[in-house]
């Protein structure tokens, strides 16, 4: 057990309409099997939140949720996987199961996130250090105030952004870089990546064409302007064909863009991914 701690990998990542995080890890054992264990809120979760509340009534376990699994909804607040999926697939794992979910399998791993989640404090990684782990990675917060949602709710027009939540996002992530800096210094061993979703997301926002996608302001599915909110609820609008949009619904991506922002996490160059990216953490002693 000791030697397996000693190699967990952690990745986190931000919320989606506050400067919140989430986390993902991964371990070793002895074997050189490796193991994928998930953390984060609504961009992460696989479907554990209807084992929390089996009476609750989430959008994401209904149509169109999952409309390019083959019309299965599974709790994924997409139309398709999320980057956890591809990280795992990446990584030659099985797709990580919802810790919940009864009689899953865990041989690869498993996921504890939740929509809804709330921020992992970085002491809790420090923490997580005193408990043996080693290999971090953190996906910064995206620039919350350009979502179709935060478009919507603020009336604005296509090529503005709202401010507030913007800057916000910014001040977290300058201070998640410095906190990190200081991890670093203060723990022997304490290794960490860096993944600029606050960078690419917006790239893919402002310029979609460029990325493989036709339509970045304006969700796939949902109400209002940019289909910003009420995705799954009557009345409600739905693209034909959700890879050539950026967002799925007001605030979350499609299975395309999930696909493109794990590749970057996954093997990312040093400008958008640093000091390491995923998979050179996982190659790490």
């Amino acid at each position: 057990m000791a030697n397996l701690i000693s190699n967990i990998f952690y990745a986190v990542i931000s919320c989606l309409t506050l400067p919140n995080s989430a986390t993902l890890y991964a371990a070793r054992a002895k074997s050189n099997h490796k193991l994928l264990f998930v953390f984060g809120d609504s961009l992460f979760d696989p479907g554990n939140n209807i084992y929390l509340d089996p009476t609750e009534h989430i959008p994401s376990y209904f149509y169109p949720y999952g409309m390019s699994l083959k019309n299965h909804s599974t709790g994924r607040f997409s139309d398709g996987l999320v980057v956890p999926d591809y990280i795992a697939l990446s990584a030659k794992l099985h797709i990580i199961p919802p810790f919940l979910k009864p009689n899953s399998n865990f041989v690869d791993g498993a996921s504890f996130a939740s929509a809804g989640a709330g921020a992992l404090e970085i002491h809790a990684n420090a923490d997580i250090y005193a408990a043996g782990g080693r290999k971090f990675a953190f996906q910064n917060v995206a620039p919350i105030g350009c979502l179709p949602m935060m478009k919507q709710t603020y009336n604005l027009k296509p090529s503005q952004c709202a401010q507030k939540p913007l800057q916000l996002a910014r001040e977290h992530n300058n201070a998640l870089s410095n906190a990190l800096e200081k991890l670093e210094s203060n723990l022997k061993g304490f290794k960490y990546s860096i993944f600029d979703y606050f960078t690419e997301i917006g790239n893919m926002i402002d310029n979609p064409s460029k990325y493989g996608f036709k339509v970045g302001k304006v969700a796939c599915c949902g109400s209002g302007a940019y289909r910003g909110s009420d995705c799954g609820t009557e009345p409600y609008e739905l693209c034909k064909n959700p890879n050539e949009y950026v967002f799925f619904d007001g605030g979350h991506t499609t299975q395309h863009t999930n696909f493109r922002l794990s590749q970057l996490m996954w093997s990312g160059k040093a400008n958008v991914t640093w000091p390491y990216n995923v998979h050179q953490l996982f190659q790490l002693p």
